[in-house]
């Protein structure tokens, strides 16, 4: 049974078949449906620079909470309210260490399209999320 469901959202299209696919999830749930969180993450630059750090992860703030706006408007349509929140750091290691302060039962990442040679270069953050997350990943194409 799923109580918690952690959403990886980044803004992409992916990130929104993700969420789409989170609320999808809820009908299959008897009773009472599960808790939505929404995560995105703020990667600061490297090397970081304190002035240009904290002006990165405002400016990223404000952004994604104005996406969340239209999260939050598709979920009330859908009579479900949902958490978000904006954290800061490398993505995979964010998203993982979230689910599992936060005990979640599974994480719902998109797979944003990368070439081989950048895959193997930087990795993949749903590859990441898969294989050090503490509970079940569904990754959305």
């Amino acid at each position: 049974m799923l109580r918690k469901i952690l959403v990886a959202f980044d803004g992409s299209q992916q990130s929104y078949k993700a969420f789409d696919f989170a609320l999808e999830m809820t009908k299959l749930c008897p009773g009472a449906a599960p808790e939505i969180m929404v995560l995105s993450v703020a990667q600061p630059p490297e090397p970081a620079d304190i002035v240009e750090v904290d002006a990165i992860i405002y400016s990223a703030t404000q952004h994604y909470e104005e996406l969340f706006k239209d999260l939050k408007e598709k979920a009330k349509e859908r009579n479900l309210e949902i958490k978000t929140e904006v954290v800061v750091g490398h993505p995979a290691d964010q998203i993982v260490r979230y689910a599992k302060d936060n005990n979640c039962d599974m994480v719902i990442v998109g797979q944003t399209g990368k070439s081989r040679i950048e895959n193997w270069l930087l990795g993949s953050v749903s590859k990441r999320v898969s294989t050090y997350s503490p509970c079940t990943v569904t990754i959305v194409k």
